[in-house]
């Protein structure tokens, strides 16, 4: 038998839960490395295009599901497919998007555990100087090290499980109301401290200046991967959350509300970093060590510099917490729901999991850093271990289980549940279920294709 059902607070409290399952490492970490990484602007032109024709629309389908199936990801999905006529196979999707959630949470605490050892080692020995060799120093020292990389990945994964262990309204919704004023206050701050530095103009022409070159099949499939990555649609997470919801709260504005919050903080972010960034020549497109590496040698040559640093490794360290809670809770929901296990059981033994699988994360950094286990395949020649998981869950996984969602929700699903669920008039529901049974799947089918296409 379940446990007994656990409900938000109110409107609020689902407001600020999904809006911290949405922005977390993808929108303050993977989006300003992403943007450099391809190009600026045309990257975000297709992240925009991607969130308002696959991503919103997926997002309202999954709150639909939830509310109306009331439980974890798999079971809403198969009760809502039984109620409909529908197979109750329609249930692995769910299943798949528990599994694809451990994968990321099991890379994503690793990096979780560098913004905790870069906010306490800066904040004890202060920032490495102002020469690129001693910056990079610091950077490689501690992705040598698998012991603290280790160690920094625990502590990560224990607080995350902690948290969830509480339950839905003494856990995770305290913390979201805690975790997202403190990272929106962070981050203007930090937005204006950069704006201060120099380098807005130089940012206003990367972000918005669109440069035709760069508009290739490449910059179109990773802004649509980064979009499922950020907002976490495929996954079942939104599903698993507004499972929780009553019926007095408006889905259709918790959506909306969570897209443009996420959203908003992604391109916050990019003022936060990009204006640093050109105002001291350095390389926008550095990866994803660029808020590790780049972003501090930054800090050390200003005023405050490592207050400002501190600061800034606390908010990455806020926003990645309040991202993986969701993601743990993916499995939490099921484990409490469908088989009752307690909330401290059902929160230890998915994040144990994850532990042991970040290991491999761990190891791709150091020991097995020149381990290319796909060599022979074009296109993943250099790729590690950390490179593979990366690339199965957000460009493979997550548009599968985002393919799936949206075939369900616009070939099996009435369009009347879109309707009840998310308060639409019959013409708005007939657009959405028209955009999930044919743009949604498109615009994914059209990635992969590209996809295959750029590995070729």
């Amino acid at each position: 038998m379940g446990a007994p059902r656990e409900t938000w607070s109110g409107r609020t409290g689902f407001i600020l839960a999904a809006v911290g399952s949405a922005v977390g490492l993808g929108s303050i970490w993977k989006f300003p490395y992403e943007v450099g990484a391809n190009g600026g602007s045309a990257f975000v032109l297709f992240y925009v295009a991607g969130l308002v024709l696959v991503v919103v629309p997926l997002m309202f389908a999954e709150f639909a599901v939830g509310r109306r199936g009331g439980g974890d990801a798999a079971t809403s999905i198969a009760a809502v497919a039984a109620a409909h006529g529908a197979g109750r196979g329609w249930a692995g999707v769910g299943l798949v998007g528990i599994v694809t959630g451990l994968l990321i949470l099991s890379f994503y605490s690793v990096i979780g555990g560098w913004t905790i050892a870069y906010a306490v080692e800066t904040a004890l020995d202060g920032l490495a100087g102002a020469e690129p060799q001693a910056v990079r120093a610091r950077y490689d020292a501690l992705l040598a090290s698998p012991l603290r990389l280790t160690a920094y990945h625990a502590l990560f994964l224990g607080i995350t499980a902690v948290i969830v262990a509480r339950g839905v309204g003494g856990g995770i919704e305290v913390a979201c109301r805690v975790l997202m004023p403190a990272l929106v206050v962070l981050l203007l701050g930090l937005t204006a401290y950069s704006i201060a530095s120099g380098g807005l103009r130089a940012t206003l022409a990367f972000l918005f200046h669109l440069d035709p070159q760069r508009v290739t099949a490449r910059a179109a499939l990773e802004a649509l991967g980064l979009g499922f990555f950020s907002i976490g649609v495929g996954l079942g997470l939104m599903i698993t959350y507004a499972g929780y919801a009553g019926a007095a709260i408006d889905l259709r504005r918790a959506a909306i509300a969570t897209v443009v919050a996420d959203t908003a903080i992604s391109f916050l972010a990019g003022f936060a970093v990009f204006p640093l960034v050109f105002a001291h020549g350095l390389d926008p497109a550095s990866g994803p060590g660029l808020v590790f590496v780049t972003v501090p040698l930054a800090f050390a040559r200003m005023p405050f510099g490592t207050l400002a640093a501190v600061a800034f490794f606390v908010l990455l360290l806020v926003a990645a917490l309040a991202s993986a809670i969701s993601l743990l809770e993916l499995a939490a929901a099921l484990l409490t729901r469908r088989f009752g296990w307690s909330r401290p059981r059902a929160s230890a033994a998915p994040a144990a999991a994850c532990f042991v699988a970040g290991i491999v994360t761990v190891l791709s950094f150091n020991r097995w850093a020149d381990w290319h286990p796909l060599a022979g395949v074009p296109g993943f020649g250099e790729a590690t271990t950390f490179d593979l998981v990366d690339h199965l869950t957000s460009n493979v996984l997550l548009p599968v289980g985002g393919f799936a969602l949206a075939v369900f929700a616009g070939w099996a699903l009435p369009r009347s549940v879109l309707a009840e669920e998310l308060r639409l008039p019959p013409a708005a529901a007939a657009r959405l279920h028209w955009i999930l049974r044919y743009v949604a799947p498109a615009g994914i089918a059209a990635a992969a294709l590209a996809q295959l296409w750029i590995l070729e």
